[in-house]
């Protein structure tokens, strides 16, 4: 039976937690999040060429990005709870389809989170090979897992801080690239027409498309620890949806522009544009860009899920000694865990890692869009600083992105993970929530039986 809906108002302070995050930090903390940069895009113009890419990247966010920036807004300024989403669809649709939704994210973040350090290791071996080799790629995986959980240990503000001064960082070399590319296409003629830019591989493009856009929710999980929440969500989520559109459409253009072959760009491509354009010492600039972009979106993305984790515990839907914090409020033991679960990560193909985590995180955005409908039902009267349309408007939100979510379960159709296809292996993820929250259930009713036989009598 679902429970009676909590009153919208926000919780106490976390013992040590003074110092949130501002507008800014907000926006470049869910930048990191969702995007990194230019980083991770090159297969989307291998696979779809110049034109199709730039299509998919601009009108992508409007079917996909955009109703899930109205729905956050909307349930983020309602509900401005740490554990986020977690706890919109708890209080919306009741503690079994929360417990749910937090599986989906959990497991999904374990696939999610090991693509960043890979990434991390692609970068770097194209600047020294002999770093990455052999059992050393594992141990510079390892390095930036620990600096993560130490960075987050200090708390959201150093957090927030750091995804500001990198984001200025990683997307310098980025404008001198662009410079370069648009000299050259003016003055210097184009260098390289490719033959084939037909877009074979469009189904690998759109897959890598999606999730380049998919996170916007993961910034909700930090929002008792945001300044005036209500104000800077909506603003947050859509200031952040323009800058990640720029950041991966202006590059492309460039070098469309700039006349470089589309056939062969592949993860890592970016730094081998800058040399032949700028020399090599650009393309080492965009290296170094890589490997921190990597760092930003791991760190940041750490900041967001330990949340869950936190936010259950303090519900007694996990054991309460994932709610410990420290002195500056960081739920220290759900960092450590999520840090030591992420380690233990297995490696698996790029591809591999976008259908899986695409899968289990589309689910769980489906109920973030089935809470949205649901409290509008529950709750008509909660306050809501911002609203995402009327109620026809609100329920229609999330028609195409669970549209594109079928369809990037159709293309990872033929995609196999631990000798099984993906899709029924992301399925028995799922499957596993369902045992799990009986677990969880079990031992609630153990701890309670223990509680009543121990408490001393009336």
């Amino acid at each position: 039976m679902a429970e009676t809906p909590r009153p919208a108002l926000r919780a106490p302070l976390r013992p040590g937690m003074g110092r949130k995050l501002t507008l800014l930090p907000l926006v470049m903390a869910t930048f990191f999040m969702v995007s990194g940069g230019p980083f991770g895009i090159e297969d989307i113009l291998g696979g779809a060429g110049y034109a199709g890419g730039l299509l998919i990247l601009i009108l992508l966010p409007v079917i996909w990005s955009l109703p899930t920036a109205l729905m956050i807004g909307e349930l983020a300024s309602a509900v401005p709870e740490d554990g986020g989403f977690y706890v919109w669809v708890r209080r919306a649709l009741g503690p079994f389809w929360g417990f749910q939704e937090a599986w989906l994210s959990l497991t999904a973040s374990i696939f999610d989170m090991a693509i960043y350090p890979a990434l991390f290791v692609a970068y770097l071996g194209k600047l020294a090979p002999g770093l990455t080799a052999g059992d050393r790629a594992g141990l510079w995986a390892l390095a930036i897992i620990v600096l993560c959980m130490g960075w987050n240990l200090l708390g959201v503000k150093p957090v927030g801080d750091g995804a500001t001064w990198m984001f200025g960082l990683l997307m310098l070399p980025f404008g001198l690239l662009c410079g370069y590319a648009v000299w050259h296409g003016i003055h210097g003629g184009p260098m390289v027409r490719a033959a084939d830019c037909s877009g074979a591989s469009i189904g690998t493009a759109m897959l890598v498309a999606l999730w380049n856009y998919m996170g916007w929710d993961n910034a909700s999980t930090v929002a008792q620890e945001v300044e005036r929440p209500q104000r800077n969500y909506p603003r947050a989520m859509v200031s952040s949806i323009a800058l990640v559109i720029a950041a991966y459409a202006i590059p492309l253009a460039c070098m469309w522009f700039a006349g470089l072959g589309c056939s062969d760009f592949q993860t890592g491509s970016w730094a081998d544009a800058a040399t032949r354009l700028g020399g090599r010492w650009l393309g080492i600039a965009i290296i170094a860009s890589g490997t921190m972009s990597a760092v930003g979106m791991f760190n940041t993305l750490m900041l967001s899920y330990t949340r869950l984790p936190y936010a259950m515990a303090e519900e007694r839907m996990l054991p309460r000694i994932f709610s410990r914090c420290n002195r500056r409020g960081v739920p220290w033991v759900a960092v450590v865990a999520c840090a030591a679960g992420w380690a233990l990560a297995a490696q698996m193909s790029f591809e591999r890692l976008l259908s899986i985590d695409i899968i289990l995180y589309g689910t769980s955005l489906i109920l973030e869009f089935a809470a949205l409908v649901a409290l509008r039902i529950r709750e008509p009267n909660l306050e809501r600083p911002f609203r995402a349309g009327n109620f026809v408007f609100a329920a229609l939100l999330g028609v195409a992105p669970a549209g594109l979510i079928v369809y990037a379960a159709y293309l990872s159709r033929g995609e196999q993970m631990a000798g099984m296809p993906a899709l029924l292996f992301a399925g028995l993820i799922a499957f596993g929530g369902l045992l799990a929250y009986g677990a969880m259930r079990l031992g609630m009713r153990w701890r309670t039986a223990d509680e009543a036989l121990t408490s001393p009598a009336d």
